[in-house]
């Protein structure tokens, strides 16, 4: 009886090692699946990574952009915003008596070209007497006499005053084109000999 024990407890024993050692052959991965695992996570780690760099580098690149325009807008703001352009190129000393050359000079040089001169300065050189400016004075063009506005047809307020100056003039009588100009900016021409008026600058 014991002998017959002994052989089925040796038997259950052999079978239970045998059972338990095909357990952990299931659970082990075989050498190849183990390293497959082992590179698929370390791709994932290193893909990871990778998006992660390329993610501080667009930080990084916003972050510069956003610095270069906001000194760009500090520059911006910083320097005065010049006077509107002339509408066309003029040189300062030059002679000019066409309407937008003339305006342009007076925008830009705050002052009329160089071949203009006042009605007193023309009377000087006998404008009167010898009848039209071109033979006292030739290349010469009347302005710089003030221009009252009594009819308030141009912009008035305290403290404005109006200047006027021939426009087209060569030689012969005057004709009827003027342009007006204001002690602070404004700049009108008429066609009309003041009946109305066209703003320029």
């Amino acid at each position: 009886m014991k002998k017959v024990f002994a052989i089925v407890l040796s038997i259950i024993m052999t079978m239970s090692v045998m059972l338990g050692c095909s357990n952990d052959k299931k659970e082990t991965p075989p050498a190849s699946q183990q390293t497959k695992t082992v590179q698929s996570a370390e791709t994932v780690s290193n893909q990871q990574s990778a998006a992660n760099q390329k993610n501080e580098k667009i930080k990084v690149k916003d972050k510069q952009e956003k610095k270069q325009y906001g000194q760009q807008q500090g520059a911006n703001q910083s320097q005065p915003a010049p006077d509107s352009t002339a509408k066309v190129a003029v040189e300062k000393g030059k002679a000019y008596t066409d309407k937008d050359h003339v305006a342009a000079y007076i925008h830009v040089y705050k002052t009329l070209p160089p071949n203009y001169i006042t009605k007193g300065q023309a009377n000087k050189l006998g404008w009167k007497t010898k009848g039209t400016l071109d033979k006292v004075a030739p290349g010469k063009s009347i302005g710089g006499d003030r221009f009252g506005n009594y009819e308030k047809i141009l912009p008035d307020k305290p403290g404005r005053t109006w200047k006027e100056c021939d426009i087209d003039y060569v030689r012969g009588n005057r004709n009827a084109k003027r342009i007006c100009f204001s002690n602070d900016g404004l700049i009108y021409y008429s066609g009309s000999h003041y009946r109305d008026f066209e703003r320029l600058y």
